[in-house]
C-alpha cells in the first residue's frame, strides 16, 4: 500500500460483542490516502466499535484488516474518561506518547494554537477546563501525534462556533487521512469527500463518493430502489404461493407442480434485495410538565462566570414563568455549563427557584446517570410506582427495547446514553428543564423529534447549544450572554 492508494483494507471483517450482539457480518471497505470521510450509522449501529477495530483495540472473529506496515492511528476520543479528569495538562498529552517526550512543552503549545485553545498553565487539571475546552483538547491529544490516520469521534460536540470554524479550517488543508464520526450535518458538508455507511440492520459497510448531502440523497435513492424491487418480488413470490397452494389442492401429479413452484417461490425470496432500511427514528414524545405551577418559577439576579483566567460576579435580571426559555450564550471556557450544575444542585448564589419545582437536568456529559445501573434500574427509580408495562411501552419509544434494558448504562453508546436521559425526563415531570448541549452524541434523525418535544414543553427551560437550527425549533424568548453582560 502506496502512494495514493489505499491505507486499510477491511476484508469480509466480523465482529460481534457476544452471541446476541452481531455488530459486523463480512463488511468490506478500503481508505484513500489523503481521503476525507464520514462514518454514518445509528446510534448503536457499532461505528466507536469500528474505531477499535483500526486502531487494534479489537480484534476481528473473521476476516482481514490489511493496514500499511508503517501506518500510525491516532483516536481523538468523544468523552475524556474520568480517571484522566485528574491528569495535569502535561501528563494528559504524554499519555497518548508510548515512550517519553523530551520536547513535550513546545508540541503542545504548537497543537493548542491549532485548536485555538491558548494556554500557558500546562499543570492545571483537566478537571478544571470546561466541556468545550475538554473538546479541544481530546482533538489536540489525536492532532499531536500527527498521524496518517486521524479518526474523529464527534469533535464538534461542546465546541462553539469559533471552535467549530476552526476546526474545518484545519481538516479542510490536513493532507492526510481522516474518517469522522459526527452528527452535525453542516460540518461534514464543508470537508467530507465521501461515506461510510454502517447498516444497523444487515451489518454491512457501504462506501458511497460525495459530499455528505449528495451521499445522504444516494442513500436515499438506493433504499427506495430497493424497496419498489421488493415489493415487485413480494408480489410474483405470492402470486407463485397462490398457484401451487392450487396446484397441490388438485392432487396427482399437479402437485410435483406445486412443490417446483414452492421451490422458485423460496428461491426468489432468498434473492430478495438485502439492503437498506431506514434508520429507525424515535417515537414523537411529550414531557410532562410538574402539576399546579404558577408565577414566577426562576429568578437570576447575578452569576459568576471565568474571564481572562478569573473568576468575576456579574449582575443579572432574568425571570422565568412556565413557557419561558433562556438561552445561556458565550464561549468555551466562559462558565457556562458550571453555571447550569450550580443552578441544578441549588449551589447557585443570586437564584431563586421557586419552592417544590421539580428540576430535570440534562448534563452532557451524561454523570446524572448512574453508570453501573442497568436501564430498566435507571428509569424505573423515576417513576413513584412502577408499572413495568407502562415502562418498557415509553422506552420503547426511544428504541430502549429487549436485551438493552437489562445493560448498564455505561455499557451503552452516547447516543443510547442520551436517548435514556431524554426517558428519565419523561418519567420525571419537571417545572425547569436545565439542558446542557441535548444535540451532543445524538442521532441527526432523532433531532427534529427531540426539538418539537422541547418546543411543546409547557414548563420553563434554560438551554445551552451550539446548533443554531436546533435553537430556532425550540422557540427560545431570552437570551443572557455571559460574554457580554
Amino acid at each position: 500500500m502506496s502512494g495514493n492508494g489505499s491505507i486499510v483494507k477491511f476484508d469480509e471483517v466480523t465482529f460481534n460483542f457476544g452471541v446476541n450482539k452481531p455488530i459486523m457480518n463480512e463488511a468490506s471497505f478500503s481508505l484513500r490516502r489523503g481521503s476525507k470521510v464520514t462514518l454514518m450509522g445509528q446510534n448503536g449501529a457499532g461505528k466507536s466499535t469500528l474505531f477499535k477495530l483500526l486502531t487494534g483495540s479489537l480484534e476481528p472473529e473473521e476476516g482481514r484488516i490489511i493496514t500499511d506496515s508503517k501506518l500510525s492511528i491516532a483516536l481523538s476520543r468523544q468523552v475524556i474518561p474520568r480517571e484522566e479528569l485528574e491528569l495535569t495538562t502535561r501528563e494528559f498529552f504524554q499519555k497518548v506518547f508510548k515512550e517519553k517526550v523530551y520536547d513535550l512543552d513546545p508540541r503542545i503549545k504548537e497543537t493548542l494554537e491549532i485548536v485555538n485553545l491558548p494556554l500557558e498553565d500546562y499543570d492545571r487539571k483537566i478537571k478544571d477546563f470546561s466541556g468545550g475546552q475538554q473538546a479541544r483538547l481530546l482533538l489536540a491529544s489525536a492532532l499531536i501525534q500527527k498521524p496518517d490516520l486521524l479518526l474523529l469521534d464527534e469533535p464538534t460536540n461542546n465546541l462553539d462556533h469559533a471552535g467549530i470554524s476552526h476546526l474545518t479550517d484545519f481538516l479542510r488543508t490536513y493532507d492526510k487521512t481522516v474518517v469522522v464520526i459526527s452528527h452535525d450535518a453542516e460540518f461534514l458538508n464543508a470537508f467530507t469527500e465521501g461515506v461510510l455507511y454502517l447498516d444497523v440492520f444487515t451489518k454491512k459497510i457501504d462506501s458511497y463518493v460525495g459530499d455528505y448531502f449528495d451521499v445522504i440523497k444516494q442513500i436515499e435513492i438506493r433504499v427506495e430502489k430497493e424497496r419498489r424491487l421488493n415489493a415487485r418480488m413480494d408480489k410474483s413470490i405470492q402470486e407463485k404461493k397462490d398457484k401451487a397452494n392450487f396446484f397441490a389442492n388438485k392432487g396427482g401429479r399437479l402437485r410435483a407442480v406445486a412443490k417446483q413452484m414452492r421451490e422458485v417461490a423460496a428461491e426468489a425470496e432468498a434473492n430478495k434485495v438485502d439492503g437498506h432500511r431506514e434508520d429507525k427514528t424515535i417515537r414523537p414524545f411529550t414531557i410532562p410538565v410538574q402539576a399546579d405551577l404558577g408565577g414566577e418559577l426562576f429568578k437570576l439576579e447575578s452569576f459568576e462566570r471565568l474571564k481572562n483566567g478569573k473568576v468575576q460576579v456579574k449582575k443579572a435580571d432574568v425571570s422565568l414563568r412556565k413557557g419561558d426559555r433562556l438561552l445561556l450564550a458565550g464561549p468555551n471556557g466562559i462558565g457556562k455549563s458550571t453555571l447550569l450544575e450550580s443552578l441544578a444542585t441549588g449551589k447557585a448564589s443570586g437564584v431563586t427557584i421557586t419552592d417544590g419545582v421539580e428540576i430535570g437536568y440534562y448534563r452532557q456529559d451524561f454523570s446524572t446517570l448512574n453508570f453501573e445501573d442497568t436501564v430498566f434500574e435507571s428509569l424505573s427509580e423515576i417513576m413513584d410506582r412502577v408499572d413495568e408495562q407502562a415502562l418498557r411501552s415509553m422506552a420503547a419509544g426511544f428504541l430502549i427495547t429487549g436485551d438493552m434494558m437489562y445493560t448498564k448504562i455505561g455499557s451503552l453508546s452516547e447516543g443510547q446514553k442520551g436517548l435514556v436521559a431524554f426517558a428519565r425526563l419523561v418519567l420525571q415531570k419537571p417545572g425547569l428543564l436545565i439542558m446542557d448541549e441535548p444535540t451532543n452524541h445524538i442521532n441527526f434523525r432523532h433531532l427534529p423529534v427531540i426539538a418539537e418535544a422541547l418546543d411543546k414543553y409547557e414548563g420553563a427551560m434554560i438551554v445551552v447549544s451550539h446548533v443554531p437550527e436546533f435553537l430556532k425549533q425550540i422557540h427560545i424568548n431570552q437570551t443572557l450572554n455571559l460574554d457580554k453582560k
